[in-house]
């Protein structure tokens, strides 16, 4: 039997074990699937989890059951290419014919002083139960600061407006508008959202320290009783610390078809992977159907096609709390109920399917 080894329970090696199970699977082929916790987890939604407005267990889905799927569940400590084996925790390595690496991302820092020692997070499930129970526990009064204002920052400040009306939040963005690289009339939606709201958005910010309690804008103080930092990410630390080829922001230099370069059995999906397109749940859905086409390819002694289509996005869709939305869909924007019911749409179809 062939083992395939998929790092990372995410939103590509779900898409990887949709495809495969129950019937695409050759019989000569098992699957091995490794996380931390014992399900997949809804990261897009975390920004919600950490505000309040949704239970640990709205974002969750249980992994798929079948015969010649094992889940374990440990923490990966090394990718050793050369040997086919990948190092856990405490526990014996496990080997494989195939490797698809899909362990997402980090909170990047920038080098700024104190951030990653000081402000909360959203990138995980631990993490957000973290921050949740920080944020829900504030006294009234209390001032929150958002460093970042991209989508997780938006919405998190959005969603937390609307759990915690009595708070004063404070959105950092480093951009002279919010949502800078979207078309003007959704950056005006959003910015006018936040100003009936009550949420104060920092235009051309520079975070350049934190201390307890404490943003540093440029060389201004700002008193925070709790920082969440949104601001930029990394792939994991785990393919940072990898022997390959990788682009100017740590992510794996890939062949056409998804595998490391010289290596055809060791794949990389999404956040950690150097695509042309930004990183997001669908690019890593998208990516996972191409590297399926492949793996069945070629465990069949198949010819590869000359080339994989590019991947193609439907759009952007982001809340502003639970009746307000924006977002890019087929290059047109919408803004208002119908992009917030779009979004709660997909997401059930999502669970739907995966669930």
């Amino acid at each position: 039997m062939k083992n395939l080894v998929l790092l990372g329970g995410g939103y590509g090696n779900m898409r990887v074990l949709l495809r495969l199970l129950p019937n695409q699977l050759p019989d000569d082929v098992s699957i091995t699937l490794i996380d931390r916790v014992p399900y997949h987890c809804l990261k897009t939604e975390y920004y919600a989890l950490a505000a309040g407005t949704i239970s640990d267990q709205h974002v969750r889905v249980d992994f798929p059951e079948h015969s010649r799927l094992t889940v374990k569940y440990g923490d990966v400590t090394k990718i050793d290419v050369a040997n086919k084996l990948v190092h856990l925790d405490g526990e014996e390595a496990v080997t494989y014919d195939d490797l698809v690496i899909g362990l997402g991302c980090e909170d990047k820092y920038h080098g700024v002083p104190g951030a990653d020692e000081f402000t909360y997070s959203i990138q995980s499930i631990e993490k957000s139960r973290k921050t949740y129970e920080a944020l829900c526990n504030l006294p009234a009064g209390s001032v929150v600061g958002i460093v970042g204002a991209g989508l997780s920052g938006i919405e998190l400040a959005s969603e937390l407006r609307e759990s915690r009306s009595d708070l004063d939040i404070k959105l950092f963005d480093r951009g002279s508008r919010i949502l800078g690289s979207f078309p003007e009339r959704l950056s005006s939606y959003v910015h006018k959202w936040f100003e009936e709201n009550n949420v104060e958005i920092v235009n051309n910010s520079s975070i350049t320290k934190v201390e307890p309690n404490t943003l540093f804008n440029h060389e201004d103080s700002i008193h925070c009783d709790a920082i969440v930092w949104t601001a930029g990410i990394q792939p994991n630390k785990i393919v940072r610390e990898m022997e390959v080829e990788k682009d100017k922001q740590g992510r794996v230099v890939l062949t056409k078809y998804h595998n490391i370069p010289e290596n055809e059995h060791v794949y990389v999906v999404g956040d950690c992977a150097s695509l042309s397109q930004a990183p997001s749940a669908q690019l890593a859905e998208g990516q996972a159907e191409q590297i399926v086409t492949v793996l069945l390819k070629r465990w069949k002694g198949e010819e590869l096609p000359e080339e994989l289509p590019r991947i193609k996005l439907k759009g952007i869709l982001g809340s502003l709390g639970k009746k307000h939305g924006f977002g890019l869909v087929n290059e047109r924007s919408i803004t208002g109920r119908v992009a917030r019911l779009l979004k709660s749409g997909v997401l059930w179809m999502y669970k739907y399917h995966n669930g």
